[in-house]
């Protein structure tokens, strides 16, 4: 009653104030207003069955939401410290924002990150280090089934489509990869005039949309495809398989990013919300996905052809390299997507909880490779969080050749962190198709933001491995990368963790490879019911799994 009752004060107060426009002065026409406004929001909020708190604190509870609302530029920009922020904290932002715009590239007073906690890392530098070497890293990607090899830079741009970004975004990303000869990956949505007018290099990536290379019914177009991969910006060819921010689920872009053009492209309605299926319709097994490589790297006329996934099962992996021993076809490149890669949209559930983070699912992958003796033969990329020189030494040394990142080089073309990009509002045009907010992304500035941030990030990874007393990449191992693993105490990443031998599953698999290796099949990317039978056998035998606790216990 008190609620209505201070409601009915505000349009009585209203009423009163209208009544002194006439009798005093047409000022009383702001308050008028105001206090009317005030009474029939009010109202509203009481009989509205929307919001609970609204209906028992009309008016005064729409602050709330105020506050809610503008909490996130709060949080960053007033109380979080520099280290504090997610998924980039403010010293990550700061050195490449600084960076894209050739500014300085130095901090003063030593550093501010605390040294001794667990988990810090670090490489171990030589009283023998020399200057960086003049020279730009390169590395060549084409096994011997691959007639047109291509050279690729160390550090690239990883998988971002247009769609998910503005087409300002995708010129400027396609720009500086152009000037500064590194590669930009078209991410699943497909190609677009805006990848190919600046005449950068390009991966094609394949997802499970086909989109740009699909039948009217959702599947793979190979004629299409064939025609589309013979421009000479596209350099690769890659099959996206999952992604880390969001494995086993496929993309999403939301309605309101699909326009006319994008639909066009991808080959879909307007104005509806994409969703990718999960899995591909064009193979269902492992030997099925070598077989899909060998026909796009036949219909690309030979160019560099791959996947990109986030690694999940390990047996899986390995049934994949089973896969490459019996079929004889072996990608050129695999390009790890660690868990905590971002993206446009997807469920925080699987934002946070599936998939193996970077470190893991890249260490797993050069491992198994090597233990099946076709590390040499392949070409591994490495994409999650990667913005410094020390990101890339580190995920040389974990096992990568080369290094790729989404939303490092979306930073550099004025990416604020302001997570809006499922919401088509983005404030600095990146993430959105909304011409007005686009139009706001200069691609001659960004552009050349795009080639010095990756120019200057490399020229830093060069110096850590001048710093080591190393002449080349080629020269790290997993000895010179260090790990705090407890008060007083480091070892190196060659003393944590396990590192096969070349051929190593095929002789003799070590017991903590074995029953993933023995469960891995190249016809089938599912557990066979011996292996969950194994499986269960191991379970039961913990001193914590019972029958109940067990889902596989029988």
């Amino acid at each position: 009653m008190a609620r209505w009752l201070s409601v009915l004060a505000f349009w009585v107060l209203g009423g009163a104030s209208f009544a002194l426009v006439f009798l005093v002065s047409p000022w009383w026409l702001f308050l008028t207003v105001s206090l009317l406004l005030i009474a029939l929001v009010g109202s509203f909020d009481l009989v509205q069955k929307r919001h609970s708190i609204l209906r028992n604190f009309p008016v005064l509870g729409h602050f709330r939401f105020l506050l809610e609302f503008i909490r996130p530029e709060i949080q960053q920009y007033f109380i979080e410290r520099d280290f504090d922020g997610r998924p980039f904290d403010r010293t990550n932002r700061t050195a490449i924002y600084e960076r894209a715009k050739n500014v300085k590239d130095v901090d003063p007073f030593g550093t501010e990150r605390d040294l001794y906690r667990p988990d810090y890392e670090f490489v171990r530098h030589s009283i023998a280090a020399h200057p960086a070497p003049d020279t730009v890293p390169r590395v060549r990607v084409g096994g011997p089934d691959c007639t047109q090899p291509y050279d690729m830079a160390l550090f690239n741009v990883s998988a971002m489509s247009f769609g998910a970004l503005s087409a300002n975004a995708i010129r400027a990303l396609n720009g500086g990869a152009a000037k500064g000869g590194f590669i930009h990956d078209t991410g699943e949505g497909g190609l677009s005039r805006h990848h190919l007018e600046p005449g950068g290099d390009l991966i094609w990536e394949i997802g499970t949309g086909y989109f740009g290379c699909r039948t009217a019914d959702g599947r793979f177009d190979a004629d299409l495809f064939a025609h589309k991969v013979q421009a000479p910006s596209i350099k690769c060819v890659s099959i996206k398989l999952s992604q880390g921010a969001k494995p086993g689920l496929g993309g999403v872009m939301p309605g309101a990013k699909v326009t006319q053009e994008i639909a066009d492209m991808r080959g879909v309605p307007a104005g509806q919300t994409v969703v990718s299926p999960p899995s591909h319709n064009r193979f269902h097994t492992p030997e099925g996905l070598c077989d899909f490589l060998a026909q796009l790297r036949a219909l690309s006329g030979g160019k560099p052809v791959g996947f990109k996934l986030c690694v999940g099962s390990r047996s899986e992996f390995l049934g994949i390299c089973k896969a490459m021993l019996t079929t004889g076809i072996v990608p050129d490149f695999i390009i790890v997507d660690g868990a905590e890669g971002g993206t446009g949209a997807a469920p925080v559930e699987f934002e946070d909880h599936v998939g193996m983070p970077l470190t893991e699912g890249l260490m797993t992958v050069h491992n198994a490779l090597v233990g099946v003796g076709l590390r040499d033969r392949i070409r591994i990329g490495a994409s999650g969080k990667i913005t410094d020189g020390f990101d890339i030494v580190k995920r040389v040394i974990q096992g990568a050749d080369f290094t790729l990142a989404a939303r490092a080089m979306m930073m550099a073309v004025g990416c604020i962190q302001a997570q809006q990009c499922h919401t088509n509002k983005c404030p600095v045009g990146v993430a959105t198709q909304d011409p007005r907010r686009a139009r706001a992304l200069d691609v001659a500035d960004k552009t050349e933001r795009v080639y010095n941030l990756q120019r200057h990030v490399v020229s830093n990874a060069k110096q850590f491995v001048a710093s080591m007393g190393l002449q080349s990449f080629a020269d790290l191992h997993p000895t010179m990368l260090m790990r705090t693993v407890g008060p007083n105490q480091s070892k190196s990443y060659a003393e944590i963790y396990e590192w096969l031998r070349p051929g190593e599953l095929l002789s003799s698999p070590p017991a903590s490879w074995v029953d993933d290796w023995n469960a891995a099949r190249a016809d089938s990317f599912v557990l066979t019911a011996g292996s969950v039978t194994d499986v269960a056998a191991r379970a039961a035998t913990h001193p914590h799994m019972t029958s109940t606790s067990n889902p596989l216990a029988v």
